[in-house]
């Protein structure tokens, strides 16, 4: 890995004892007057299983010396104390909170998350759970590889124009090619969920554009053999209540 570079996840490209150190250091920047954070989070194969934590016990197990224990692409709870988290390196990671009951989420979206609707489960998981109403979440929608670099092939693109019929999702950039705007599908699946267009936000950085900012799997993968991966997550503190 590059020097300085706060690897997050990845225990088959970086060592146990490099990862787990900077999540340290980078749970250090969120203040808990209870104490620790417990990070929750899982091994992503991207699908659309979503893992509930129902208090900071079971944030922990999931987590030891050689990486994640649980298969999953989205986080869900509403404890205190506990921070849900999902690691991208171009695909794209989403946020969503409930400021009326407390729940939140951490989402991993790929192409095929993206298909499977992981976004839109996590926000009836949500909902089942403790009773969330999609008027009400806010939602950051972070880094990813946006529609300005993100060229995929037809087996991407067919489904995906199938999925969403009538949508400008792609830019054509050769023959049976185009650049996807997957920020933009999860949006849509979103406000479509019943989330208002004005309480959804991205943030405007393409990981593969900003590689002096981001880790980015599809320009980085063949120059350095290995990638990082960043973390995106959500919580709330004990003194938080909806």
């Amino acid at each position: 890995m590059p020097e300085n570079a706060l690897n997050l996840a990845g225990f088959n490209e970086d060592t146990a004892e490099n990862i787990l150190e900077n999540r340290r250091r980078f749970l250090k920047l969120f203040p808990n007057e209870s104490g620790e954070w417990a990070l929750a989070g899982c091994w992503q194969v991207h699908g659309s299983d979503v893992r509930l934590i129902n208090d900071l016990l079971e944030a922990k197990p999931a987590e030891d010396a050689r990486g994640d224990t649980i298969y999953c692409d989205a986080i869900v709870s509403n404890a205190a104390g506990v921070l849900a988290g999902v690691k991208t390196a171009d695909c794209v990671p989403i946020l969503i909170g409930d400021p009326i009951t407390s729940a939140f989420a951490a989402v991993h979206a790929g192409w095929r998350g993206t298909l499977a609707e992981v976004a839109t489960k996590a926000l009836e998981r949500m909902a089942f759970a403790y009773d969330t109403k999609p008027r009400d979440v806010r939602v950051a929608i972070g880094p990813a590889a946006a529609s300005c670099c993100y060229e995929v092939g037809t087996d991407v693109i067919d489904p995906f124009r199938n999925k969403f019929a009538g949508q400008d999702l792609f830019r054509e950039t050769r023959s049976d090619h185009a650049c996807i705007n997957l920020l933009e599908a999860n949006r849509a699946q979103l406000i479509s969920a019943g989330v208002a267009s004005d309480r959804i936000n991205i943030a405007p950085l393409c990981t593969m554009c900003r590689t002096d900012l981001f880790f980015s799997y599809r320009r980085e993968k063949s120059l350095q053999g290995k990638v990082g991966r960043l973390m995106s997550v959500i919580g709330r503190t004990s003194g938080e209540r909806g």
